[in-house]
């Protein structure tokens, strides 16, 4: 799992049937600081997030074992929206 910021949208009127009612996001990974580091991708999002957002994502054959993106070809989901994060004692964020 990896943190990272929803930073975008992406819409596709044509794709894979199995993709079908699929929300895309693009995201950008977090440091343990938050800031926003790497290139963005594309995301499936699992869990109704939206711009701005702080989320959880997971990778690789990880993202395909959620109720919304089971045997569907995703390498990226979007499984969690962050309420806070803590490093040692210090607040790192909070919604």
């Amino acid at each position: 799992m990896q943190l990272a910021r929803v930073v975008g949208s992406v819409v596709a009127t044509r794709k894979e049937e199995s993709m079908q009612g699929l929300k895309l996001l693009v995201v950008r990974a977090l440091d343990e600081e938050g800031r926003e580091r790497g290139n963005a991708i594309v995301s499936a999002d699992a869990v109704g997030a939206g711009p701005g957002e702080v989320v959880l994502i997971a990778a690789g054959s990880s993202a395909r074992q959620t109720v919304v993106t089971d045997k569907r070809p995703v390498d990226s989901v979007i499984m969690a929206i962050v309420d806070s994060w803590y490093v040692g004692d210090a607040v790192k964020y909070k919604k």
